[in-house]
């Protein structure tokens, strides 16, 4: 099985070069392509919505992965310790909204889909128990936005109930889902969203373990 993975920015996949072999493939408008494994390439497509379509189809188109798995770091909606896994099982677009023309709030035009649920969730659920981790599952949002606590994101929380939000994996779901290519995604807390006093981002401590379980989790999945 050839699988992609998709990050947001180059930082998020150091780790992942120590690992014997791997090394940089080319950079395609903008867009850093890694070799991981024989099967795996890595792609850090940049921050944001637009970039993660972008690289996602080119992931897609140059590389043919079989499944995509988006790693990266995400706001929760609750309040759980830094570095909390979360195997997603669906992500919507909050800021996809098309309302005053009478559609659902969320509705990506085009696909007229509000959420995109995460590929084999018995399997992918499996191979993430084989890791013994804890780990927590839920719905993710995504959009071109930072989510601290303000009104935007208790309307967020109040309007789609997701565990998790974050701004690239809901763009890459709708490229695999127009591509017919399942997809995944493994995410890890850097934030409390809704700590409006004890706000804190902590990237390096979301990012440590993460990209150890996620080859963890691939070596499970190759193995269902």
């Amino acid at each position: 099985m050839k699988i992609g993975m998709m990050y947001a920015m180059d930082g998020e996949i150091e780790s992942l070069l120590k690992n014997e072999n791997a090394h940089l493939i080319e950079k395609v408008s903008g867009a850093s392509f890694y070799q991981i494994r024989e099967n795996v390439v890595a792609c850090a497509g940049g921050v944001g919505k637009v970039n993660a379509a972008m690289s996602t189809q080119l992931l897609l188109s140059r590389y043919a992965p079989d499944v995509v798995l988006n790693v990266g770091v995400a706001g929760c909606f609750e309040n759980v310790p830094i570095g909390t896994l979360v195997l997603a099982t669906g992500f919507v677009q909050h800021d996809s909204d098309t309302s005053a023309l009478g559609d659902p709030v969320g509705l990506v035009s085009t696909v007229n889909k509000v959420e995109f649920p995460t590929a084999w969730p018995e399997k992918a659920r499996a191979a993430m128990d084989k890791t013994g981790l804890p780990y927590r599952t839920g719905l993710v949002a995504t959009g071109d936005w930072f989510a601290t606590d303000t009104p935007r994101s208790h309307w967020i929380y109040d309007t789609f109930h997701p565990l998790l939000c974050e701004m690239e994996g809901g763009a890459v779901a709708q490229v695999c889902y127009r591509n017919g290519v399942p997809f995944l995604s493994l995410k890890s807390v850097s934030d409390c969203v809704l700590e409006h006093h004890d706000f804190f981002f902590n990237f390096p401590e979301a990012i440590r373990e993460l990209n150890g379980v996620a080859m963890k989790f691939i070596d499970n999945l190759e193995a269902e």
